[in-house]
């Protein structure tokens, strides 16, 4: 059976239902936990107001989830995609309790806390406040000289009205060393990113903010410990300064299970196996969607989770200058690697999240996560599994290497960073050719400019992370305000 002919008998079904009234049609387009959440957020939100929609997510693959999968062999968890959340921030947990499964949670245990940078032959921890940084060897008496300037007069303020890079900023206000070693790690784990070409208004408006308000990082940080100690009075949970806000969080069986209990609970909303090729202008309503078999289905709605280059080749015939901005977000290639041991096999503590390897330190790999001591069971008893990540905005020709290559630079890396001589047990290597969106110089004018394109065709809807966040919680959160704004539209007609 059809993709359209499955719409219509589910269509004909609920106008039965309700007594032959006529519904809005609203069409998701994407089934990874953008389009998902906005699917799921968008019925339960609109029967709580009272209006009933008939809700189609079209997704190409024949599994919902997108890049969220965690896939099990010889007793390990690995994750393709995403390993979990942060609990710091309401969206993804707010979602959670909505769906049932907040008590399914499973936090990541304290050793997720302990964050190390490879440099100069050895992993040095994160400092966590000002007396660990001092004793630190991983920047340089020169560089942590360079570091105490920032927050004298000396250092020059933000360049008006300049999109200024990552790079840029790290460079004036905290020096080179700091760029290379600590805001160029973060940059390749986060986003996978260049330093020189990502943003740092649309990647961490949050520290663009602090200098504006308090005119500088340390004196942003002083007021913020200040916060901190009053959270920790009050019984709130926060993590150390080295690390992000918020524990990781998943689920014991991975955190493939909350965009499966998104779909299970969503049902026939779900068609997979249905690739839109193109959205267009329709007759009796605003919109017609065209799947690549030829199907169509129509809609007075269309809401686009889909990756922002997918979405431009939906696009292209409809409106050429919002699928070519869509053209202009670059994406960052990603290998990810699994590989498992006996502990036995490791000479070194595992107690730490795991590391981020500078750029300059000329390695192979981005980075090794300790997968299995953020979360016990990602192992079997007795073992260890670590998952590295390669390529990324700043080495794209690591997507075309072999397997076996692959393999072999992993534990290149790993015998140089944490003395691994023996061959991993167990090994999985996963291939993301367009990974992550980048947010490079521009991109602000760039969303700007798509807001202004949108505005002339009222019930087509961009969301998911290629905007404004890339994160599982910016995602729920893109997906709240997706359907904040399909409500409103729906509304007024």
């Amino acid at each position: 059976m059809t993709g359209a002919v499955v719409t219509r008998t589910i269509s004909h079904s609920l106008q039965e239902h309700y007594g032959g009234l006529s519904m809005k049609k609203v069409i998701i387009i994407g089934g990874g936990i953008s389009g998902l959440a906005t699917a799921w957020l968008l019925r339960d939100k609109s029967r709580t107001v009272g209006t009933e929609l008939e809700i189609t997510l079209l997704e190409k693959e024949e599994r919902p989830g997108g890049k969220i999968r965690s896939i099990k062999a010889d007793g390990y968890t690995c994750e393709w995609g995403p390993n979990g959340f942060l609990d710091s921030k309401p969206q993804t947990l707010d979602l959670c309790r909505a769906l049932g499964v907040e008590k399914a949670l499973h936090r990541s245990n304290d050793n997720a806390r302990k964050r190390f940078i490879y440099s100069g032959g050895e992993l040095h921890q994160l400092p966590d406040g000002a007396a660990a940084f001092l004793k630190s060897r991983l920047i340089s008496w020169p560089g942590k000289l360079r570091l105490a300037l920032e927050p004298t007069p000396f250092i020059s303020p933000a360049p008006a009205g300049v999109d200024e890079t990552l790079a840029a900023f790290g460079r004036r206000r905290l020096g080179n060393e700091a760029l290379d070693k600590l805001i160029a790690p973060m940059v390749s784990g986060i986003f996978a990113g260049d330093p020189e070409t990502m943003s740092l208004e649309s990647c961490f408006p949050r520290i663009a903010e602090l200098e504006r308000e308090y005119g500088g990082l340390i004196r942003a940080m002083i007021m913020l410990a200040k916060k901190k100690k009053q959270d920790q009075a009050a019984g709130k949970v926060v993590s150390s300064a080295a690390g992000p806000g918020g524990v990781l969080t998943s689920f014991r069986e991975g955190i493939q299970a909350l965009s499966d209990t998104i779909a299970t609970s969503l049902g026939a909303i779900v068609k997979s196996g249905a690739a839109v090729t193109e959205v267009a202008k329709a007759g009796s309503t605003p919109y017609r969607v065209t799947c690549s078999d030829g199907s169509t289905s129509e809609a007075d709605l269309v809401i686009m989770a889909a990756p922002a280059f997918a979405a431009a080749e939906m696009l292209a015939a409809f409106d050429g200058g919002i699928a070519g901005i869509l053209r202009q977000i670059p994406y960052a290639s990603m290998t990810v690697i699994c590989f498992g041991y006996g502990r036995g096999q490791i000479g070194r503590s595992l107690d730490g999240f795991g590391y981020l390897i500078p750029k300059k330190e000329g390695r192979n790999t981005l980075g090794t996560l300790w997968d299995s001591s953020m979360f016990e069971n990602r192992a079997p008893e007795g073992k260890v599994l670590l998952r590295s990540m390669m390529g990324g905005a700043c080495f794209p020709e690591y997507i075309a290497l072999s397997d076996d290559e692959v393999v072999d630079r992993v534990r290149q890396d790993l015998a140089l960073t944490m003395g691994i001589g023996a061959a991993p047990e167990f090994v999985r290597v996963f291939r993301h050719p367009q990974a992550i969106p980048q947010y490079t110089v521009g991109h602000g004018a760039r969303l700007q400019a798509l807001g202004g394109l949108l505005s002339a065709h009222p019930g087509l809807i961009l969301t998911g992370n290629s905007y404004r966040g890339i994160g599982l919680n910016d995602c729920v959160a893109a997906s709240r305000r997706a359907v904040d704004e399909a409500l409103s539209f729906l509304e007024v007609q």
